[in-house]
């Protein structure tokens, strides 16, 4: 029996492989026509291509449901007839195949179609209008109600998807009471109608749902004041159920039933309309059975007599309200209409309309539908499995206890959860027989195939309600989550890339698991109220309670680790639970999952279109990403689909760059947002409630599958402060270039001693100075590609070499503070080597390495977008790094040497002293130092936060030549010494340019004689002389100070021979300008 069974698993995996991965080879068509062909090897396929589709018929008949469950399985859907064209060319497919037999068609009007039991039958049925475009529209029923102890109404009703707000099917209002019995719905955010009926003035809570899909539905209410009961059903099934309505007595009699209006006074002031069709209204004066409900459904007569039945001629209607026509189905000759039916099209009689509808449990052939891109992937995908399969597959036939592939006439769909089981089994175990090897593309093809089948039989009724499937329900589960992690892993991410054109995205695969575990969520909680499946990349939970116990709030969070201090979490509001509580809700159901891997997944590439949040133009906006995990939560309450808001928080990317800035926006996955792509990110209804450093709280209206998106920008600033900053930027450079320049001519000229400090100071003026220059030029060589690249390349040099020797300024600093035993020729060598020798060698190596990426598209200046910005900003930041150090060095010098002071100084003195010279001792070398060491370049790195700062650094840096001249030049006490000898120089080689001298005649007395003229006069001889010597001349001049002048003044004295006799002439030399 066992060798049986695996046999039969063995079979039908292989023809679930075989038939996925189908090989497709090149063969006559059996019947002619154009892009028509028959595979050899799959009699019941024929495929047809369109302009834009591929159609795929198989004559593998089945229900309408398992049709479109197959064709979903294929990553394709059921032929949707939107367009004529795809009509005319369907119907001229079928006539070519010669086929005598309707096939299933998607009516592209209704979201989804039901499989019911229905008749063959079609039947007109006339029906109730209440249009939309009027808020007035009331069907009135002219009868005469007495006392009711039980009271049951059906009726069948076709609402209006586009109406979402809360509408009266019917109200019987009394004159003691209006709000006397009345059944009305609301429309979740889900698109689903939910019921709620009013019995005595209570409003009982909105249970009772079903499907927005445009297709009739039948409804049923009924009450017993015997019994103290009532209960809705839909579509035969019973929604919502409760006892007591806290009156015992019997409906009030002498009331007016109204269809379509809420009656806020007896008979008038109508508010809360009905939007859709109404028909089939029937009223009985007794409690109808489930039974009883069940044979209306399927237009069963009943026994029970009616109080009264659907008459168009017993029904007031106002004038907006219309007559309308239904076609309907009905197994009852009898009756008159029917719920819903599916879809059909013919194309071997022209005789017959090409579309019908029939019952939906009949088997008919199908048409898959699928783009013509997606077709011609999936055929690569198998040819390529196919003659090379990879090691997953070999595996997996091995376990399946076929050694060679063996064609089987397979409809590759799965009957039961334990077939479902088996081969989830088999593949888990080949996954893990060949983790080493991993996934190729067409493995993971498969897999979420598998993943597709079994989430759909999960859903048929038949298939959950078999006593021997739900022993393997955890089993089976715990080998979904499995294979659906491997799926999804992150090593996988490359190979979704390749997959993209046949499978919409990762997004399915959390479809599959949302699907699955919903529909089982009843059978995982039969025996415990909690349950846990985790896996390396997925967390499940569900959890469930009772709300008469008590309401807990309890929060689901995906999994921690060592490095996780934030998790990820999520919850329902307590007030939420509590109000489902008291509409009547006895038990909730929570299943929540966490996704770990799916960021990775998404193509980083692609843009995710989302409106900017930042519009005031201080930033430029480059797209949207998704940027964290996701975290899901379907509340289920009594078993059934509850909309409730929940709060979440979840890890996002934290900033990287400086001129990246991330805005996280709160989003969930709206899968009917794009159908045709398996949806779309959506943001509405969710909202940030706060946001934190590396993590974003969230409130979202309703519940599905959340993440944050990081909203990426560049920072950017307003046209008028980009302006400004430009000119600030020429003008600073402008002064900052001419204090430079004054400055290094200063070093020249006046002669300043040569020292390592004042060479130093020449090479970094030159440096900066160039720099600066070519940023001033830089503007001008970017219209020409050649030119901008070389002065991107100088820009770089320059400001390299500038940064290199403001850290030998911090060297040579640092050698003064601390003593340094090395030579100066050895360490102006050393200085060399860092101040040009290691910018020449930096822009070279990243001149070879980055290549074309090297230059930034739009400036002459390094690109920001890539790594080679970093060859500049790495070594700036080590600069200010030892810098950094060497002021804090200085600082603690200069601090210590200010306490020495004050310590010698008197105590009264000194304490008044001691406060003053420490703060000044600590500020003076900050002052002096942080531009020349360039520490005002740390403001470069804030930049991107405010403008006010791109205003501070560009003050502080386009200015810094002009205070290199402050401090190198005026304040510099070597320059001021050195001008200041060059102007006593000159000032003493004035006096020999001195006009109108004084002369002092003495009376006639002997000749006075130098001690130091030996030699005879000559009359050649200079008047002066600056020599301290014994001078040859007759003419002798002293130069002595005069007191009676001002300072600085001399006086000159000559003495020389007059004509005819020896006299001493004085003459007084007054300094010009004195």
């Amino acid at each position: 029996m066992v060798d049986i069974e695996t046999e039969m698993t063995g079979t039908l995996l292989t023809g679930l492989i075989l038939f996925l991965l189908e090989v497709v080879r090149n063969g006559e068509p059996t019947h002619a026509g154009p892009g028509t062909t028959e595979h050899p090897h799959e009699q019941d396929k024929l495929v047809h291509q369109t302009s834009q589709w591929v159609l795929e018929l198989f004559n593998d008949s089945l229900p309408f449901s398992r049709a479109e469950s197959f064709c979903r399985g294929q990553f394709s859907s059921l032929i949707t007839l939107q367009q004529s064209e795809d009509k005319e060319e369907t119907v001229e497919f079928l006539r070519q195949t010669g086929l005598r037999s309707p096939v299933w068609v998607r009516d592209h009007k209704r979201a989804a179609s039901k499989p019911v039991a229905l008749s063959r039958q079609y039947l007109e049925f006339s029906a109730l209008n209440f249009p939309k475009e009027s808020h007035e529209g009331f069907a009135h029923v002219k009868l005469a109600f007495p006392g009711l102890s039980s009271i049951s109404v059906c009726v069948r009703v076709q609402w209006d998807t586009d109406w979402k707000v809360i509408s009266t099917v019917f109200s019987y209002a009394a004159p003691v009471l209006t709000n006397e019995f009345q059944l009305r719905g609301r429309v979740d955010m889900h698109g689903r109608i939910h019921l709620a009926l009013i019995i005595h003035g209570k409003h009982f809570p909105y249970k009772a749902s079903f499907a927005n899909d445009g297709a009739w539905h039948h409804i049923c209410v009924t009450w017993s004041r015997i019994s103290n009961y009532w209960a809705i059903y839909v579509d035969g099934d019973r929604k919502d159920m409760g006892y007591g309505t806290d009156m015992d007595r019997d409906i009030h009699g002498d009331g007016i039933l109204i269809l379509g209006q809420d009656q806020d006074s007896f008979g008038g002031n109508f508010t809360e309309p009905f939007f859709g069709n109404i028909t089939d209204l029937n009223v009985w004066n007794i409690s109808l059975e489930t039974r009883h409900v069940r044979a209306l459904n399927l237009c069963s007569a009943t026994v029970q007599e009616k109080f009264f039945s659907w008459n168009l001629t017993l029904i007031n209607s106002h004038q907006v309200v219309k007559e309308v026509q239904a076609p309907l189905f009905c197994p009852a000759v009898h009756q008159q209409m029917e719920l819903q039916g599916c879809r059909t099209l013919q194309g071997w009689s022209d005789q017959l309309p090409p579309l019908g509808w029939t019952d939906c449990s009949d088997f008919l052939p199908f048409i898959c539908m699928s783009s013509r891109a997606r077709h011609h992937r999936k055929e690569q995908i198998s040819k390529s499995q196919s003659s090379q399969p990879s090691a997953f597959m070999n595996q997996l036939m091995k376990l399946s206890n076929k050694s060679q592939p063996m064609l089987v006439q397979q409809s590759s769909e799965l009957d039961s959860l334990a077939q479902a089981s088996a081969l989830l089994n088999i593949s888990v175990q080949a996954l893990e027989d060949t983790q080493q090897e991993g996934l190729q593309p067409a493995d993971m093809v498969t897999l979420i195939q598998l993943l597709t089948l079994t989430a759909d039989v999960s859903s048929e009724p038949s298939v959950c309600n078999e006593n021997s499937t739900r022993n393997n329900i955890q089993e089976l589960s715990q080998h979904f989550i499995s294979v659906a992690d491997s799926i999804i892993s992150e090593n996988n991410a490359n190979k979704w890339q390749a997959i993209k054109e046949v499978v919409n995205g990762p997004m399915d695969v959390v479809k599959n698991i949302d699907h699955m575990v919903t529909r089982l969520s009843q059978s995982l909680t039969a025996e415990t109220d909690h349950v846990t499946i985790h896996s390396p990349n997925i967390k499940l939970e569900l959890q469930q309670q009772r709300l008469d116990e008590g309401s807990k709030v309890v929060s689901f969070c995906g999994p921690g680790s060592e490095t996780r201090s934030i998790l990820d979490c999520i919850s329902v509001p307590h007030q939420k639970i509590q109000d489902l509580q008291n509409n009547g809700f006895y038990k909730i159901t929570l299943v929540n999952t966490w996704y770990g891997s799916l960021r990775p997944l998404f193509n980083p590439e692609e843009n995710i279109t989302m409106e900017p949040t930042v519009t005031d133009g201080s930033q430029r906006y480059l797209g949207t990403v998704l940027g964290s995990s996701v975290i899901s939560t379907t509340v289920l309450g009594d078993d059934q689909p509850v909309s409730m808001a929940v709060h979440y928080q979840l890890q996002h990317k934290v900033q990287n760059s400086i001129d990246a800035v991330y805005d996280p926006v709160c989003a969930f996955w709206d899968f009917d947002l794009t159908p045709e792509t398996g949806g779309w990110w959506n943001t509405k209804g969710c909202e940030v409630v706060s946001k934190h450093y590396g993590y974003t709280v969230c409130y979202c209206n309703h519940t599905t599958n959340f993440a944050l998106l990081l909203q990426v920008y560049e920072t950017q600033r307003s046209p008028e402060n980009e302006k400004a900053l430009k000119v600030l930027t020429f003008i600073g450079c402008g002064v900052s270039l001419c204090g430079l320049l004054f400055t290094f001519i200063l070093f020249i000229a006046v002669g300043v001693p040569k020292s390592d400090r004042t060479t130093v100071h020449k090479n970094l003026i030159f440096a900066l100075g160039l720099a600066e220059l070519l940023l001033m030029c830089s503007d001008w060589a970017a219209e020409n590609q050649a030119a901008c690249f070389m002065v991107t390349a100088l820009l770089h040099l320059f400001f390299m070499a500038s940064f290199c020797w403001m850290l030998v300024e911090g060297l040579l600093l640092w050698s003064k503070v601390v003593s340094v035993n090395i030579s100066e020729d050895r360490r102006m060598k050393l200085y060399y080597v860092i101040g040009w020798g290691l910018p020449v060698l930096i822009v070279g190596l990243t001149l070879v390495i980055s290549g074309d990426k090297y230059k930034d598209h739009n400036h002459c200046w390094l690109s920001v977008k890539t790594d080679t910005i970093w060859a500049f900003v790495g070594p700036v930041i080590f600069v200010l790094t030892v810098n950094a150090v060497v002021l804090c060095r200085v600082v603690m010098v200069t601090v210590s040497s200010a306490h020495r002071r004050a310590k010698m100084l008197s105590p009264s003195f000194a304490s008044k002293m001691q406060t003053f010279d420490l703060t000044w001792a600590v500020t003076r070398p900050v002052l002096i130092l942080l531009p020349v060491l360039g520490l005002t370049w740390i403001c470069g790195v804030l930049v991107h936060l405010s403008v006010v700062v791109s205003y501070i650094f560009i003050v502080l840096n386009s200015f810094q030549g002009l205070y290199i001249f402050l401090v190198y030049a005026v304040y510099n006490s070597e320059v001021r010494n050195a001008i200041k000898r060059i102007k006593e120089k000159r000032k003493a080689l004035s006096f020999t340019n001195c006009s109108q001298p004084t002369s002092f005649l003495p009376s006639q007395r002997a000749p006075i004689i130098s001690p130091w003229s030996r030699s005879p006069p000559t009359s050649s001889s200079p008047e002066t002389s600056e020599t301290s010597g014994p001078f040859n001349s007759t003419s002798t001049s002293l130069v002595i100070k005069n007191e009676s002048f001002k300072k600085e003044s001399f006086i000159n004295f000559s003495l020389r021979q007059a004509s005819g006799n020896q006299v001493v002439q004085l003459t007084g030399f007054k300094p010009s300008g004195c």
